[in-house]
């Protein structure tokens, strides 16, 4: 799952995607490194940063959509919110997969993917509303928490008619957790595996494994692999990433090695 950032503001690309001509180059060249799916969001994850509206949001994300269907009509293409509005207007353009990396904070967004029969992430975020960093987040078994919102709101999806094998767990490492939490599960990705839903993981260039190492943003490229290919061995489905052509040979070689 390729990442494009239609945002001026992100933490890794710093706005690299962000104009519309730019986006298309960086789809083109994620599939040509490998991608299957490609991951387009329109507001930056953590709370630093300007406000973004539901119209502003739309603005940037549904001509990418359009562009990415007619270009590709056999692409996985998912769409990264937590607002419904979005969800409606982007499966209308084509999207497949609603990446509600928010944890079902607008509770309309899975209604929407049902009634298009589209693909649903369902994430963690220990119950932190969008756009929040974690402060001093506590669990007693980070694990189990994870597991029991994961799976629930997967079977709520499926409830509301998006189809099982759309359905996808992520984790959701750094939101509403601290680098401990994290690595824990990383370290668990077989206890998500064993749900029988398909884990998602998104690790690229986190803050847990700039802490683990003492790297800033730019220099955790190592680090996200080896965290890649450790998840990949445990069974984890689907890899979000910035860099798809390194992941693709990372996963490949994993796959090597166990084949």
């Amino acid at each position: 799952m390729g990442i494009i950032n239609r945002t001026p503001d992100s933490f890794y690309d710093r706005g690299a995607t962000f104009q519309l001509d730019h986006a298309k180059r960086a789809i083109d060249q994620r599939i040509h490194d490998g991608a299957d799916i490609i991951d387009i969001g329109g507001v930056k994850a953590g709370e630093a940063g300007d406000y973004v509206s539901t119209d502003e949001e739309i603005d940037r994300v549904i001509p990418t959509v359009e562009w990415a269907r007619q270009q590709y009509p056999d692409l996985i293409i998912s769409v990264d919110t937590w607002r419904h509005e979005v969800g409606q207007v982007a499966c209308e353009a084509g999207a497949d997969l609603l990446n509600d990396t928010w944890a079902g904070a607008d509770p309309e967004l899975v209604r929407v993917a049902g009634e298009f029969g589209a693909g649903y992430v369902c994430s963690h975020t220990g119950g932190l509303a969008p756009r929040t960093d974690p402060h001093r987040p506590r669990y007693s078994d980070v694990v189990q928490d994870v597991i029991t919102e994961v799976t629930t709101a997967a079977e709520r999806a499926v409830n509301h008619g998006v189809p099982p094998r759309g359905v996808l767990i992520d984790p959701t490492h750094d939101f509403g957790k601290n680098t401990w939490h994290s690595l824990e599960l990383l370290r668990s990705t077989d206890r998500l595996v064993a749900t029988g839903w398909p884990v998602l993981m998104a690790l690229s260039n986190k803050d847990f494994i700039g802490e683990s190492l003492g790297t800033d943003v730019d220099n955790r490229t190592e680090g996200t692999l080896a965290a890649i290919a450790i998840a990949a061995m445990a069974g984890a489905a689907v890899f979000r990433v910035h860099d798809v052509a390194m992941t693709h040979t990372t996963l490949t070689t994993v796959s090597r090695i166990y084949s």
